[in-house]
């Protein structure tokens, strides 16, 4: 008589199909091919990988988002009591052309007047808790930055080189466009975000002493970024998100070096 080898008081001819011992039908777990004894069953579960997520999530309280927002309202509370720092801080292109590069950045953080302010903390608020979670807080930063980064480059290249600019709308377009591109990635409904694209797009075209440039160079941003952090295969996701990373950075880089030599010329 043959019995289960975990249960030697039940008699049994079922064997498993991996290790050939005799198991019980309380012991026996189904398989693709025939059934497998409980060790067995627990050993091909552990070979299994799990499958990368498309994008990784981060936990807790959307630390970076809130971050940017306090430094937007500090930056704008102190614009506010000292005009000297708005002229200092402003992107105008003859200061950056003179070497004040840092310009290109800090610009991203004042606004001209409250309205202005509110409006783009408000959009920043709302996308920007989701993106933060789903991309992680590091993602989230190399996004915004060269989302900002990459609207202050478009105005620099193709501005009035007399405007003064600034504002956190390339930041936040950039974080428009990278919603779209995550949306679609997880097969989400993204005809909501796709309807606020256009129609801040036809804002931004038709009402006057609006930085298209800005806006439009933020949006091609942060969709790129978006992409390779989102669509490529989990077995080259991490060079290519950044290789594409450091690629827009030495693009802008480039960019901004060639622009200064032709102004400065």
């Amino acid at each position: 008589m043959t019995v289960c080898y975990r249960h030697p008081d039940r008699a049994t001819a079922l064997r498993c199909t991996r290790c050939d011992r005799y198991i019980c039908a309380d012991c026996m777990r189904t398989a693709a091919v025939g059934q497998h004894c409980v060790d067995c069953a627990q050993a091909g579960a552990a070979s299994v990988r799990r499958a990368r997520p498309v994008v990784r999530a981060a936990s807790g309280v959307p630390v970076v988002t809130y971050a940017l927002i306090a430094l937007s309202v500090l930056a704008f509370g102190a614009q506010v009591s000292s005009h000297q720092l708005e002229s200092d801080l402003v992107l105008w292109t003859p200061a950056v052309a003179h070497g004040q590069v840092y310009r290109l950045l800090t610009s991203a953080f004042l606004h001209y007047g409250l309205p202005h302010l509110l409006l783009n903390m408000w959009a920043l608020y709302v996308v920007g808790p989701q993106l933060e979670g789903l991309l992680g807080r590091v993602r989230f930063s190399a996004l915004y930055f060269l989302s900002a980064l990459g609207g202050s480059v478009a105005v620099y290249l193709l501005a009035p080189i007399t405007a003064a600019t600034a504002g956190a709308s390339g930041a936040i377009f950039g974080l428009f466009g990278a919603t779209l591109v995550v949306g679609r990635r997880l097969r989400m409904d993204v005809r909501a975000i796709g309807a606020v694209i256009v129609v801040n797009l036809i804002f931004t075209f038709t009402i006057p002493n609006i930085s298209w440039q800005g806006h439009l160079g933020g949006l091609i941003t942060g969709s790129l970024v978006a992409w390779a952090y989102v669509y490529p295969g989990p077995a080259a996701r991490d060079r290519i998100q950044l290789a594409v990373s450091l690629g827009l950075l030495a693009l802008f880089i480039a960019l901004i070096w060639w622009r200064t030599a032709e102004l400065v010329s």
